[in-house]
């Protein structure tokens, strides 16, 4: 059996990281950034906001654009929209058990909201 591709996990792993979660939500709101213009609101040096964006690149979050010395970053929805499919099928399972079980709790009550004796 060929085991299945796991998309998810390189992108969960990726946002673990409060500074590339912030770094996933700038280019998704601002489009294409270099590292050095991310980093001029952020408390730390372009190499390090660099390092967060390679790893946000070899997660599939992030594409870029060469322009001469220039390297352009810009978001890459699809990883993300894996991601989120992903945990709207887990929530969904869950959202159906929880219900399942308020039917039984429901079902159990005497009509005066006390439970049966057994």
């Amino acid at each position: 059996m060929t085991p299945r591709r796991d998309a998810a996990g390189p992108v969960f792993t990726a946002l673990a990281d409060p500074t590339r979660r912030e770094l996933v939500q700038r280019l998704a709101s601002d489009g294409e950034a270099t590292a050095t213009e991310l980093s001029a609101e952020l408390p730390m040096t372009r190499q390090a906001v660099s390092k967060h964006l390679a790893l946000l690149e070899d997660a599939g979050l992030v594409a870029t654009t060469r322009a001469g010395r220039e390297v352009r970053y810009r978001l890459n929805a699809p990883p993300l929209a894996e991601a989120m499919a992903w945990m709207a099928q887990v929530g969904g399972r869950w959202d159906e058990r929880l219900a399942a079980l308020g039917r039984h709790v429901e079902r159990t009550r005497t009509p005066a909201g006390r439970r049966r004796s057994r």
